[in-house]
């Protein structure tokens, strides 16, 4: 007989401060999942927005002010998020909420300094748990796909070794028309798990009968060290050229810098291109190695004398979605192989892959799943969040007097929605069967759909 470990969940009251593209974000999935928030914003038809559509307590107000706060009920909350457009505000309102003793506190900065050994201010100094940039953030998710042949999706848990990557499956694709039971009996040599499959706006956790079909997204979860065979069997090899891979970036800003800066320390040939004259010259001052082309992304006939024809990859990073998504298309159509596009709005996020873009990715996304891992309990590490689904990636650590501890797996009620990719055991991991035990200490990645979200926390709770 199955058993799981029974302990009470209780909700949580969280305080989100603005209610911007990442906070909007945070308080349709944590409303979903039943906690109590309450959002504060000084803008009426904002929060009059989010009041509407979402099951929150709206207060309009400046969330730096102490008054605000205790009308918004300060004293009892679990979680303090402060994600407006001022830096300022943000770190204010997470000083006022450390006075009153909130247990955990989130800001988001832009643009003040907070990381380095130069860094002025630091989350120690200020008493948050997290500061998080969100240019930072979608610039490090940017790189991890940037470096992953095919993949539209990347995320590293345990430190790198385990790996989750999304692949869009075509007709050409070896993996088409196999069902998830007859994939698994090649899966001797190649060691992964589908734990998703993305079809006509639905996700689904797969079963042995269920066929991956032309037009799919699945996701799956490796070991690091598998990825090159997995990547050969998905027909996503590596093009061995006599020269570095060569990468041309639209947009000078901080994420366009960002990118370059990693880029170009890896090894790349880069091209940075922006269309203000002394954003170039800043851009010259900042980068040894990278070629600052000044003029429009749709200038293709300058880019094709730079060599956008041969380009692996195209990445688009400027303010505007639309040029982004013109300019990786027009890129794609004059020869560049690869093209990945930053993405702001939600419903262009959606349609821009099926124009053609290779990789979307989206700043709230990636600043969300940041900041959701300090409202997840049950031991969670580090956190993906999946555009479009609501499912995330989870790494858990389980702990010592867990009650799921030396018990196989097929013994366990583990939740339907979720699915477990892989166990690291120290320098050891595992594919998991219905045999496999967890041990104290082991790092579990887990993929659950939202309605498993909750479940998968108390089970490892």
């Amino acid at each position: 007989m199955g058993r799981t470990p029974r302990k009470q969940y209780t909700t949580m009251k969280i305080l989100i401060i603005g209610v911007g593209q990442v906070g909007y974000f945070l308080c349709e999935r944590l409303s979903l999942e039943g906690h109590e928030v309450t959002l504060i914003d000084s803008r009426e038809e904002h929060l009059n927005r989010a009041s509407d559509r979402l099951n929150v307590l709206g207060i309009l107000g400046n969330g730096a002010s102490a008054e605000v706060l205790e009308q918004a009920g300060i004293k009892d909350a679990n979680i303090f998020i402060a994600v407006t457009d001022s830096d300022e505000v943000n770190i204010l309102a997470c000083l006022l909420a450390r006075e009153y003793q909130v247990p955990t506190r989130v800001a988001r900065v832009k643009s003040i300094e907070y990381t380095g050994q130069s860094a002025v201010l630091s989350k120690e100094k200020l008493g948050i748990d997290l500061l998080i940039n969100p240019d930072d953030a979608v610039a490090e998710e940017i790189v991890k796909i940037a470096c992953r042949t095919g993949a539209f999706d990347v995320a590293e848990f345990v430190e790198g070794q385990i790996q989750f990557l999304g692949y869009r499956i075509s007709e050409e694709s070896p993996l088409c028309d196999l069902t998830l039971k007859e994939l698994g009996e090649i899966r001797g040599i190649y060691r992964f798990v589908v734990t998703a499959i993305s079809r006509s706006g639905q996700t689904i956790i797969p079963r042995g009968d269920d066929t991956i079909m032309a037009g799919d997204s699945i996701f799956i979860i490796a070991h690091k060290k598998d990825l090159p065979a997995i990547q050969y069997m998905l027909l996503q090899k590596e093009v061995k050229k006599k020269h570095a891979p060569r990468v041309f970036i639209l947009g000078g800003g901080t994420i366009g810098l960002h990118i370059a800066s990693e880029l170009e320390q890896m090894g790349f040939t880069v091209r940075l291109i922006d269309k203000n004259e002394k954003r170039c010259e800043f851009l010259c001052g900042k980068l040894k190695h990278t070629l600052i082309i000044n003029t429009d992304g749709t200038d293709i006939r300058t880019l094709l004398d730079e060599g956008v024809d041969g380009a692996d990859m195209f990445i688009a990073v400027t303010e505007n979605d639309e040029t982004n998504i013109l300019c990786s298309l027009l890129a794609k159509q004059h020869g560049a192989r690869r093209t990945l596009t930053l993405v702001n709005k939600p419903e262009l996020l959606n349609l821009a892959p099926t124009l053609g873009i290779d990789a979307c990715v989206s700043p709230r996304q990636a600043a969300a799943g940041t900041i959701l891992k300090y409202v997840r309990r049950g031991g969670v590490i580090s956190l993906a969040a999946i555009e479009g689904s609501n499912a995330e990636v989870m790494e858990i650590e389980v702990k010592a007097d867990s009650e799921i501890i030396d018990t196989p797996l097929r013994k366990l009620h583990f939740p339907a929605g979720a699915i477990i990719g892989a166990v690291v055991h120290g320098d050891a991991y595992q594919i998991p069967t219905g045999e496999c035990r967890l041990q104290a200490g082991d790092r579990v990645v887990v993929f659950a759909l939202p309605g498993a979200l909750a479940k998968t926390e108390r089970f490892f709770e």
